[in-house]
């Protein structure tokens, strides 16, 4: 898929709740004060009240409470009024006082990551006292959102937006971490029993050269498009996404020398996709390189970035000649295959972690799953 921006969609302006509106608001059906619930060391029912803490969880109660009081379902946003506080609830749960639900048979989690930082925006408007959240006001708030051809929501841009950016967002946790633990792993010695040879960068790579333009010489993609890569050690390189232009593009499953630039210059960085490159990057191929042995050596090309700087550039001779320590085999040859496994083992011993990590701090939010979404029309 290409990538999806912001920019891809006309945006319109849409009442939240009302007979025009977006969403079905009605006062919770529960409303339990805490001091009448019925509590247990083993509940597993969410108990949601106006705290912007922990999804608004503040504990978890039994499914038996006192009849009078109704459960609410779950695949819905709570509203906190007094308190301005929004979330998801994926699953079903029980409520304190002043807790509106919104409702939207479109309405999944990903929707829901989209569209509640839009909504907390709207909340921020209110206060307590006289201009205070009240229904009557949430429903004549509006909210900007994405349009589709027929001036409805685009639900499952919004949805597939928000995935778009859960996988990059795991994606590069992943190789952050993964990188990291290599480093610990190279400085404390970790790797000593594995057999070491140095080999002059040039011996690794072959660089191929293509013409070079700068950023505002070149079409800017809203939508897709190919990597533009410069001298940064952020975002994988890319500086921006532009129109393909053959005669400028180098091939992907690359290493991107970064030889130029404040911060950036001695930065190496594995390419998987196309990209077009400024002239402040050299780029290297070698048959045997994969995303995997890739990252184990732009890891320990970057061990030696602090040589550079201003006054003593990264220039391509001095480039061809940088040594890097890499694991051998028994004929004396880098180890391409000891480099990848051990990349993905480190993967998968990290993976775990990374998407707990990435659950809990993504968006904001303490959350986790989310259901498909009813194709339906609104």
């Amino acid at each position: 898929m290409s990538e999806l921006k912001l920019t891809d969609r006309a945006w319109k302006s849409f009442f939240i709740g009302g007979k025009q509106g977006l969403f079905e608001i009605k006062a919770t059906k529960s409303g339990i004060d805490k001091n009448k619930l019925k509590t247990s060391d083993i509940g597993t029912t969410p108990y949601i009240t106006r705290t912007d803490l922990d999804n608004g969880i503040n504990l978890f109660v039994p499914d038996e409470q006192m009849p009078k009081y109704k459960k609410d379902g779950g695949n819905v946003i709570t509203i906190g009024l007094d308190t301005q506080t929004v979330f998801y609830q994926k699953n079903a749960f029980w409520t304190g006082q002043n807790i509106q639900v919104l409702k939207n048979q479109n309405l999944n989690y990903w929707v829901a990551m989209f569209i509640i930082p839009l909504l907390k925006i709207q909340m921020k408007k209110f206060s307590w006292g006289s201009t205070g959240a009240t229904l009557g006001r949430l429903n004549r708030t509006r909210i900007m959102l994405p349009e589709n051809a027929n001036g409805q929501p685009d639900w499952q841009f919004m949805e597939d937006f928000i995935k778009q950016k859960e996988e990059k967002q795991k994606s590069n946790l992943l190789e952050y971490y993964s990188s990291k633990a290599l480093d610990l792993m190279l400085l404390s010695g970790s790797l000593k029993d594995v057999k070491w040879g140095c080999f002059e960068v040039q011996e690794l790579f072959t660089f191929e050269s293509k013409p070079s333009k700068g950023l505002n010489h070149l079409e800017k993609c809203t939508s897709g498009g190919t990597n533009y890569v410069g001298a940064t050690n952020r975002n994988n390189g890319v500086l921006d996404y532009v129109t393909d232009n053959p005669k400028l593009t180098y091939r992907g499953n690359a290493i991107a020398f970064i030889r130029n630039g404040e911060g950036a210059m001695g930065y190496s960085i594995y390419k998987a996709e196309d990209f077009i490159a400024t002239q402040d990057v050299s780029v290297g191929y070698n048959e045997n390189l994969n995303k995997y042995n890739g990252l184990f050596i732009t890891t320990v090309a970057d061990q030696i970035r602090g040589k550079y700087n201003f006054g003593y550039k990264r220039n391509q001779h001095r480039l061809n000649k940088e040594k890097l320590s890499l694991p051998v085999n028994s004929e004396g040859q880098p180890d391409w295959q000891f480099m990848e496994n051990f990349m993905k083992q480190i993967e998968q011993d990290k993976i775990s972690v990374v998407l707990n990590y990435y659950k809990k701090s993504f968006n904001n939010n303490n959350l986790c799953g989310g259901g498909g979404r009813d194709t339906s029309t609104a």
